[in-house]
């Protein structure tokens, strides 16, 4: 028995080590390189700073490629035992399927530890980390921020968007202002600006840093107290204040580790604030720190029962069961406003039915 546990687990780590490294390096490329593109644009960013880049955002991106890269090792592996009748030999040994999934639950349950540390720290300070990386060279770089079709912050609580950029001058700008209200002691961030004109031009400083905005047949709204105000101008200059400062600001919860989440969490329901999302987002990143095991757990029946040792098969069968599992995160995150519909359970409820089915899937396999 213990010779066929680290045969499994051999063939495991091998599989699992692929099919991680092929996730990892997709998803470095499908969502985020165009950061890293973004720095090197600037034509400020060299070798070194883009390879520290790279380093800052694989713990972000192993935090998820590790359960997809489980799941369909998982499949994978008992895909193809399956199809080459070892499976059968093993259990004409007298040895159940269900003994034969032990060490890899087992090996589930310690990457849902390693994942753990990525989710509730390691990810969120690289994250942090590659942000203020990444902003503090696009404001070194002043105007070459600016490129077609991209939210920038300009200064404290100013934000543009231009349609078409050519050099300082843009055309179908909008800019959005925000400024803190205070209602019944609790400070809210509210929009106070919203306006649009057909063409702008940024003017530097002597720094080569943004120092005013210059923009032409303004229309738009402000708010004045509590009511909406109209705005036509046919010229107005926005002073850009502190322009290096503008993009430094405190981390989403997204990128918040489980101190940091469980302090904010203290804070709000201190101050009266609204501390469901915090607390979605905390629940959200134990689920799926939890869902190794759960992956694992149902991998093996259900590639037990495909009887199929292609790559295609495993392929296919993961990423229909991803999108089940991420559907209920997405649903949960969705109404983390809604406290009365309980999200935080909502987000636990994939890695508690994955569990579930795997469970009853190799029961029901012992007894064939």
């Amino acid at each position: 028995m213990k010779t066929l546990q680290v045969y499994l687990l051999r063939q495991l780590i091998a599989t699992v080590s692929l099919t991680v490294g092929a996730f990892t390096g997709l998803l470095l490329v499908g969502n985020v390189l165009s950061d890293i593109f973004e720095l090197i644009a600037t034509g400020r960013a060299s070798a070194v700073l883009v390879g520290q880049a790279l380093l800052l955002l694989v713990p972000f991106v192993f935090a998820f490629s590790l359960p997809i890269g489980l799941l369909t090792a998982t499949l994978l592996l008992f895909g193809r035992l399956s199809a080459d009748q070892e499976l059968t030999a093993i259990r004409a040994s007298g040895i159940s399927p269900a003994r034969i999934a032990v060490p890899v639950v087992a090996f589930g349950a310690a990457m849902a530890m390693v994942c753990g540390a990525f989710n509730l720290k390691l990810a969120p300070e690289a994250r942090v980390a590659f942000k203020r990386l990444r902003d503090g060279v696009l404001r070194e770089s002043g105007a070459s921020i600016l490129s077609d079709g991209r939210f920038i912050d300009l200064g404290p609580r100013i934000t543009i968007y231009a349609q078409k950029v050519d050099g300082l001058k843009m055309q179908g700008v909008l800019i959005y202002g925000t400024t803190n209200v205070v209602e019944n002691g609790q400070t809210n961030l509210v929009r106070n600006l919203d306006v649009h004109a057909p063409e702008a031009e940024l003017q530097l400083d002597a720094q080569n840093l943004p120092a005013r905005l210059k923009l032409y047949q303004v229309q738009g709204v402000y708010l004045s107290g509590n009511e909406w105000q109209p705005l036509y101008l046919e010229q107005y200059v926005h002073e850009i204040a502190d322009f290096r400062k503008s993009a430094v600001s405190a981390p989403r919860i997204t990128d918040m580790t489980l101190g940091q989440l469980l302090a904010e969490r203290r804070r709000l329901e201190r101050d009266g604030g609204k501390a469901t999302p915090v607390t979605v987002q905390i629940h959200r990143n134990l689920s799926f720190s939890l869902a190794c095991i759960a992956f694992t757990a149902v991998g093996v029946p259900l590639g037990v029962r495909g009887h199929r040792r292609e790559t295609n098969f495993g392929l296919a069968a993961s990423l229909a069961l991803l999108a089940a599992y991420y559907s209920f995160l997405l649903l949960g995150s969705a109404l983390d406003t809604r406290a009365s519909w309980h999200p935080e359970l909502i987000v636990w409820a994939p890695t508690v039915l994955f569990l579930g089915t795997g469970g009853l899937l190799l029961w029901r396999l012992n007894r064939q």
